[in-house]
């Protein structure tokens, strides 16, 4: 049986300490932007992501965890651009021509227009790298026996928080935030 309380704890202290690393560098405000059709998404789009993720782990762990932030960058793109098409597109869409291998630069060059040289690709390429590293980091710091339940369930936490890191990062640079609202 798995210990929810446990899984949501680490999960809850692993986005503060991202939103925190992302907010020392720009990229974020001090929060999380989210919407619900987003979150949702993750739940549909979570089984495909975790079933190309999880051969990775051994090889590529930052890859692994990490591409997750460039889907959750991908499905916050669509959000803004035309939510009609991409809350029905499939998985593989976010696919680029090497599938799970360069999903990372089809999202960033085809879905955001970033050119993949250019010094905001570079940034976000580098602040994701550094979320998927910290994640990392804090799955191996649960000392957890590989290749288990409980392992594959702090995986996964991880991944939907890198998910919402990548969402987050994706709404703040098309101009969305939180605002202070006064009623009168």
């Amino acid at each position: 049986m798995v210990d929810t309380e446990y899984l949501n704890s680490f999960e809850q202290k692993l986005i503060e300490n991202l939103v925190n690393l992302c907010t020392c560098n720009k990229m974020l405000e001090g929060s999380t932007l989210t919407t619900e059709d987003i979150d949702i998404r993750w739940k549909e789009l979570a089984p495909e992501y975790m079933t190309d993720a999880v051969p990775q782990i051994r090889d590529y762990p930052t890859v692994s965890v990490a591409w997750a932030a460039y889907l959750g960058m991908g499905v916050a793109c669509g959000w803004d651009k035309d939510w009609e098409t991409y809350s029905t597109a499939p998985y593989k869409s976010f696919y680029g021509q090497q599938g799970f291998d360069d999903m990372d630069e089809h999202i960033v060059r085809d879905l955001a227009g970033l050119q993949l040289d250019g010094t905001e690709a570079q940034a976000i390429e580098n602040i994701i790298r550094r979320c998927g590293e910290s994640a990392v980091v804090a799955i191996r710091h649960e000392q957890v026996d590989p290749q288990t339940p409980l392992a594959f369930h702090i995986f996964a936490r991880a991944c939907k928080a890198m998910y919402l890191i990548g969402a987050s990062i994706e709404l703040k640079r098309l101009g969305y935030r939180f605002e202070k609202v006064y009623l009168s």
